[in-house]
């Protein structure tokens, strides 16, 4: 691995076994805030961390659509130290902290993807570490099995969905009526629309529910999580279901209160579910399910798993390094460590914990860490134990590791 420690503006890329390192790309200001790789091309994909409206002088452009742009300009100069251009991006998630600017934005985004655009979601949020927005992306080296798949409904600015030569990116399927884009005031019906857009996406691709390895629901408070779990278990094999982070949010666009985005593989034998032994089989999660090389591992917290289990830290700090062990767990029982990991998303029950959050993420990651986004989705919580002494998840995390050869299987660098 090559790190180019000269370069402050640089994205730096990790190069898992068989990919090619490469050149880095003047990108956006470096954040001292944060321990993170602004971009990692994991070979087949390249991620990028969430990126801001910052120029990389530092400064933020006044006004909401030039901070997109901005923002949206840091993308392709992160894809672009790849060898890739944004034609290549298949995915992208935004995160606004006013989802007014929800209409703006997508003018915006249809300025930088004239033709085929990607899949993706929008999720209203309480805070970002900086300025009103935030985009991360997803983009593949291999544009010859690119397409976009129609599912029909009402049209929007990314495509239904996009397949590549081996995976189904599903941008956010809403609990609304696909013809009229209705919102019924039942949450099990909004539900089980949005799980129907999923099923619609993954059947316009020549693929199944069973396909899918990774979804995250998106929901806000008017969606009782006890409802949309019972309606979600219904659609999954009992203990084979994909990785998932379940995510409340602050607002959803033109007044969602449930969405569903996935990842899907395009061939079953390279399918996969990972559970350790100290996790009981679930009938909405599995903890981690590999796409062929690549691991999608659900958001875990400070949850201390087994017989009475429960959070019972209560700083950020402490959480962490139980939601680490929590990780390790799954990393190791898919023959895998922190080393693998080449994106992860941070939720945060308060943003002002970030320093704190910071300092012990980077005690992980003794290389290069992975691209990363950081946000807090909501207002934070009461910080106090009940009854049983638990206290509320300060933090929580999905991340994506490439298996990597083994050691003596690499040439020497």
């Amino acid at each position: 691995m090559r790190v180019f420690p000269q370069l402050a503006i640089a994205a730096l890329f990790l190069a898992p076994a068989g990919a090619q390192q490469v050149p880095p790309a003047a990108g956006p200001a470096k954040d001292a805030e944060t321990f993170r790789s602004p971009a990692i091309d994991a070979g087949d994909y390249v991620y990028t961390s969430g990126q801001d409206g910052s120029r990389p002088d530092g400064s933020v452009p006044q006004g909401f659509s030039e901070e997109a742009r901005q923002a949206l300009e840091n993308v392709k100069a992160l894809v672009a130290g790849a060898g890739l251009g944004l034609g290549n991006v298949v995915y992208v998630q935004v995160y606004l902290t006013d989802i007014a600017d929800y209409h703006e934005l997508a003018k915006v985004l249809a300025a930088f993807f004239p033709a085929d655009p990607p899949a993706g979601a929008v999720l209203g949020v309480a805070r970002l570490p900086r300025g009103s927005i935030a985009i991360n992306a997803v983009a593949v080296r291999d544009l010859a099995d690119r397409r976009t798949v129609d599912a029909g409904g009402r049209p929007g600015f990314f495509a239904p969905g996009v397949l590549t030569h081996d995976r189904l990116f599903v941008s956010a399927q809403e609990g609304r009526d696909p013809a009229t884009g209705a919102v019924p005031d039942d949450p099990g019906a909004q539900t089980d629309l949005a799980l129907d857009g999923l099923r619609r996406v993954a059947e316009r691709a020549g693929l199944t529910m069973k396909h899918y390895v990774f979804v995250n629901p998106y929901l806000t408070r008017q969606i009782p999580t006890q409802i949309m779990n019972e309606r979600y278990a219904r659609r999954f094999e009992f203990g084979n279901t994909p990785a998932r982070a379940t995510i409340q949010a602050s607002a959803l666009p033109e007044n969602a209160q449930i969405e569903y985005t996935a990842v899907a593989v395009r061939d079953l034998g390279q399918r996969r579910a990972i559970r350790p032994k100290n996790m009981a089989p679930s009938p909405t999660a599995s903890p981690c399910v590999f796409a062929g090389q690549t691991l999608y591992c659900s958001a875990k917290s400070g949850f201390i798993p087994g017989p009475n289990g429960g959070v019972y830290a209560a700083g950020t700090g402490i959480q962490l390094r139980q939601t680490m062990r929590n990780q390790l767990d799954n990393l190791e029982e898919a023959e895998m460590g922190f080393a693998d990991v080449v994106s992860t998303t941070v939720y945060l029950d308060n943003l002002s914990d970030s320093g704190e959050f910071q300092a012990v993420y980077r005690e992980y990651f003794p290389g290069p860490p992975p691209a990363e986004t950081l946000l807090q989705q909501v207002a934070p919580a009461v910080r106090a134990a009940d009854a049983k002494g638990h206290y509320p998840d300060l933090e929580q995390m999905s991340l994506i590791a490439v298996k990597r050869k083994a050691a003596n299987q690499e040439k020497p660098r």
